[in-house]
């Protein structure tokens, strides 16, 4: 064991990406097994947290008899005294170690061999300080866990951020906050878990490795599965299978999983996010809206205790009615427009007025509407407001509206100026579905890498027949954002997409 030792240590020294306190510690493990102890013990019980330690003192004197274990943070060394803190997953506590009360050899074998950052098991009774500190005095210890490095002594002030992201787990051992974060987003999704499980959804898990892309326009990562010698993509979203359930009976359902989408990287995008997908038999894209508001009005409060929430520089106010408004009247509002700007024969040169200019030199009037929309109103939807009406030509899943065939009957949810959430009225209309995935097809074919394929199994699966329904799309890690107050992804997702470190 003592040679494989060396020889990481000879490979950390070649590579000259470790301190010389790395060094220091790896001969502290070498002498610590000379003397018979591990360094990488065995668990030991424990019957407290640090927290519970805190909260259970009363009265004065010693009280209870403790056995803990937690990640030192602190060593104050004062002769025959040592003060440390450690800290565990409720919070951190003050540990004290006596000469006298150790014994000469345990308590030199501390000095000797322990670190900031190792992980310790310690038991004895707690106590409060002159300083007022509730304190375990410890009566024995034990290591469980050498760490080889040092931990940053600075480390939310690091200039590299990416460090954060990299090494994600010292992150979480030095900025409470960041933990904090994490920790609020995993109670964001047991909310909406259990608010849809009540209103009687079921939640159901679907295929990551797609045989044809689809649910979404995305480019696709592709993979190949050798057996089957066959290409497959992993998913950009798991919309069409999920409808084949509703095509089945089960007419509430959900999933919170991931998507992948082979995009770029930026403070709102990551080629792998979280989504929740659910799917509502029997109910319309209004309604969608109505229950989507209560639902992320009812996770703001329970999960930031306040329906009014600070973003960068803004304050959002989840309590009022989200505003809604047409795409068309939108871009005329936001873009200082007139509806003659946007007429068929006008819209190209109101594009190029505002610097714009699609791929697609022959792409349909709803492709430039919303090429303006984005220019010119998305950065702009700081409150929540829902964006209605869309055109067709751009809801190749969605039914066309009862009042407008050139209109979708589709929503999408805008926050802080990002899109939040995207719903619609299902299309159910198998020959119309068949149709629009032929134009998807056609315009895949003609370069347009992000179109749909035609997906000759859906359409087989609406032929059975999909009731009337709604669906809707909530991106987790955008609303983890919003209700952290978080301005970058990378900030709500553990293990962010990153570039090769060189």
């Amino acid at each position: 064991m003592n040679d494989q030792i060396k020889k990481n240590r000879d490979a950390a020294q070649q590579e000259q990406t470790v301190s010389a306190e790395y060094m220091v510690r790896c001969d502290k493990v070498a002498r610590m097994r000379q003397a018979g102890i591990e360094p990488w013990a065995a668990t030991q019980e424990i019957n407290a947290t640090c927290a519970a330690v805190v909260e259970q003192y009363v009265g004065e004197g010693e009280y209870g008899n403790y056995t803990v274990s937690g990640r030192l943070l602190t060593i104050r060394e004062h002769g025959k005294t040592i003060f440390g803190t450690i800290q565990d997953a409720s919070g951190k506590l003050q540990v004290y170690l006596r000469k006298d009360d150790l014994g000469d050899q345990p308590f030199q074998q501390f000095k000797d061999f322990i670190d900031v950052g190792d992980i310790l098991w310690f038991a004895g009774p707690s106590f409060r300080t002159k300083m007022g500190e509730v304190t375990i005095k410890v009566s024995q210890f034990k290591l469980l866990s050498k760490c080889l490095h040092p931990l940053p002594e600075k480390f939310h002030g690091l200039a590299d951020i990416e460090t954060i992201y990299r090494q994600r787990y010292l992150d979480l051992i030095t900025n409470a906050e960041s933990k904090k974060r994490f920790v609020q987003r995993s109670h964001i999704i047991a909310f909406l878990r259990r608010f849809l499980d009540e209103h009687q959804y079921t939640e159901v898990e679907t295929p990551m490795l797609h045989p044809i892309p689809g649910g979404a326009a995305a480019r696709p990562f592709v993979t190949h599965h050798n057996a089957l010698d066959a290409e497959f993509y992993l998913r950009i979203a798991p919309e069409l299978y999920l409808k084949r359930l509703v095509v089945g009976g089960i007419e509430r359902v959900y999933e919170i999983n991931r998507n992948f989408r082979n995009e770029g990287i930026s403070t709102r995008h990551n080629p792998e996010f979280t989504m929740l997908e659910y799917y509502t038999a029997n109910a319309d894209y209004v309604q969608a809206m109505d229950f989507l508001e209560l639902m992320l009005r009812s996770v703001a409060q329970q999960v930031a205790g306040t329906l009014e929430l600070s973003y960068g520089s803004q304050l959002l106010d989840f309590g009022k009615p989200f505003q809604r408004l047409s795409m068309k009247q939108a871009v005329i509002t936001y873009g200082k427009l007139t509806e003659a700007d946007l007429a068929p024969e006008a819209i190209d040169a109101t594009l190029s007025r505002h610097g714009l200019k699609l791929d697609n030199a022959q792409a349909e009037w709803g492709y430039k509407l919303v090429a303006l929309f984005e220019e010119l109103v998305e950065p702009n939807l700081i409150q929540p407001t829902f964006i209605i009406d869309f055109p067709i030509e751009v809801s190749p899943l969605s039914q066309r509206s009862s009042s407008n065939p050139l209109l979708a009957a589709r929503f999408e949810l805008f926050v802080a100026g990002m899109e939040l959430s995207n719903g619609f009225n299902e299309l159910n209309d198998p020959f119309d579905q068949a149709e629009r995935f032929k134009q998807q097809a056609q315009a895949h074919a003609s370069g347009d890498s992000e179109a749909h394929h035609y997906d000759a199994e859906y359409i087989h699966a609406l032929e059975y027949g999909l009731a009337p329904t709604v669906g809707v799309g909530i991106g987790i890690d955008r609303l983890a954002m919003l209700l952290t107050g978080t301005t970058s992804i990378k900030d709500v997702i553990l293990f962010p997409t990153l570039r090769k470190k060189e």
